[in-house]
């Protein structure tokens, strides 16, 4: 079992800047061309240096790798593709003596159809104990020939699946992926043994997948477009389990993020009361466009829905499902939504750039936590991946007409002139990677005081040692139309500037950063972003 965690505030989930690892696409530690535990263990300084606090993994558990990962056979087992559970040990053990903590993944609301508790319900049959665990019904029609609702799938496609006895199950992903029942106690107590099985390992918290789905409406009645209670979003019982969760939580000392896509900021909040989840990811923020005022207005809505129960706002910029920001800010469209991808969106990857960089002081001067993915820091655009190498579902269920989210996913660059650019040394990567990505490589960026990489080792290790920033008030000083200037405590004060001119700067005595160059007056260009002291 891992040591216990060095001393530190309890709180520190409160200002952290948590790095998210897609395992398979970080480093390859064995060169088979797909990444594993060896590979992070390796580069673990690498994470140090850059001035992260914590590292959330992607699912790592035994799985097909149906759904990415998010498919999971066994929640106590490492998969074989990326290593051991004494090797996931190793590296809590290892990062934890750099001073980063460790935050898993864990999927709730399905399993794998390869999990020992789907087979035994196929070979159990109907009417079994088995098939309670998960949601197991006969169809309707004269023949029971038609699926038992008409519930849409949160892929394309259909959500039931016949099995040969004539049953249907419920997935509201992929057939590969069963849904559970948490009506079930034998579902509810599994769970909470699988937090303790890994919060006695050593991690430090827990992101909960899909933590708004668990629960079903009694009867799984059909589908009403804009019906409220929606029949399996929100239903009230998911907070019993999470405040059963969160005692257990706290018992350890470890902490929740939960992954939470709600329109309603007031039910959204339900969800970080004192005694359910610490955190949930904020997805207004994530897919509005660049814009000053609808910036503005995620970020006052932010602010606004988490103060009534004191939780602290989290803020990210992509994550392994969302178009890279580079990408989606040098296009027309620079918000996001999952309905609009298609194939062959044009980009202007230098204008993306430059708002990146702003975007990146932008979001690291915001009250509250920041999850930073994987390949961000290096500027790393949304690759292109050739229709005969495609592999997330997605683009499969929509009939190919969706790219799909292996864009993002693409294994990282590491070094320029090494054979698949230092991500392994033998075996082509999962994921072809571009050609023209030795740019982007971490030993050129190293090497260059002007890269993307230097702009966040430079905002990262300010963000630690300056007063003002991480949790705390924020308040808005006036400002020319379309730009954000905010100010911090202790006279931090962050200028964006989104409008179509340079921009004076308020009176200061100090630039501690800025993402690009001021003009030969000192006036802030467009789509640049600066941190001063004003006092």
């Amino acid at each position: 079992m891992a040591a216990p965690l060095p001393p530190s505030p309890d709180d520190w989930w409160r200002d952290a800047v948590i790095y998210q690892i897609y395992p398979r696409s970080f480093a390859d530690g064995d060169g088979d061309g797909t990444g594993d535990l060896a590979g992070v263990r390796a580069k673990l300084p690498y994470l140090a240096e850059l001035g992260v606090d914590a590292v959330w993994f992607t699912p790592w558990y035994a799985s097909p790798l149906v759904d990415g990962g998010y498919d999971v056979a066994d929640y106590r087992t490492i998969d074989p593709a990326f290593g051991t559970l004494a090797e996931a040990e190793k590296l809590i053990s290892e990062a934890r003596d750099l001073g980063i903590r460790t935050i898993v993944d864990i999927v709730p609301n399905h399993v794998s159809d390869q999990h020992a508790w789907f087979r035994a319900a196929l070979a159990a049959g109907p009417g079994s104990a088995e098939r309670e665990r998960f949601h197991f019904r006969p169809g309707r029609g004269p023949e029971g020939e038609l699926p038992p609702n008409d519930w849409p799938s949160q892929f394309s496609g259909t959500t039931w699946t016949r099995v040969p006895d004539g049953e249907w199950y419920l997935h509201l992903f992929t057939p590969e992926q069963p849904d559970l029942n948490w009506a079930n106690p034998e579902v509810r107590h599994e769970h909470e043994e699988v937090l303790r099985f890994w919060f006695e390992r050593g991690v430090a918290g827990v992101r909960i997948d899909s933590a708004a789905l668990l629960a079903k409406a009694p009867g799984l009645p059909d589908f009403v477009e804009g019906a409220d209670p929606h029949p399996y979003i929100d239903q009230d019982e998911l907070h019993d389990i999470y405040r059963a969760w969160r005692t257990i939580a706290d018992e350890y000392g470890g902490v929740f993020v939960g992954e939470v896509w709600l329109p309603d900021s007031e039910r959204f909040a339900r969800y970080l009361r004192p005694d359910e989840l610490h955190t949930a990811f904020n997805f207004n923020f994530l897919a509005c466009p660049w814009d000053a005022d609808c910036l503005r207005r995620a970020i006052e809505d932010t602010l606004a829905e988490h103060a009534p129960v004191g939780a602290p706002a989290t803020w990210v910029l992509c994550n392994h499902d969302v178009t890279r920001t580079v990408t989606r800010y040098g296009r027309a469209d620079t918000g996001f939504d999952f309905a609009t991808k298609v194939f062959g969106t044009p980009t202007d990857l230098a204008l993306g750039t430059r708002r990146s960089r702003a975007a990146a002081l932008l979001t690291l001067a915001l009250p509250g936590s920041v999850y930073l993915y994987q390949g961000e820091e290096l500027g790393l655009p949304e690759a292109d991946i050739p229709h005969g190498r495609v592999q997330d579902p997605m683009h499969f269920r929509s009939g190919g007409t969706d790219p799909g989210r292996d864009g993002c996913r693409v294994p990282m660059p590491w070094a320029a002139d090494e054979p698949h650019y230092g991500f392994g040394t033998e075996a082509e990567p999962w994921l072809p990677q571009p050609d023209d990505w030795s740019g982007y490589a971490v030993d050129r960026q190293t090497a260059d005081p002007g890269s993307m990489l230097t702009l966040y080792r430079d905002a990262l290790r300010l963000r630690r040692s300056e007063t003002g920033f991480g949790d705390g008030p924020l308040s808005w000083l006036p400002a020319p139309e379309g730009v954000l200037s905010f100010a911090r405590p202790d006279g931090l004060v962050c200028v964006v500037n989104l409008s179509t001119g340079a921009v004076g700067l308020p009176a200061h005595h100090a630039r501690l950063l800025s993402s690009g160059p001021l003009d030969d007056e000192g006036r802030l260009p467009q789509d640049t972003a600066v941190w001063l002291r004003v006092r």
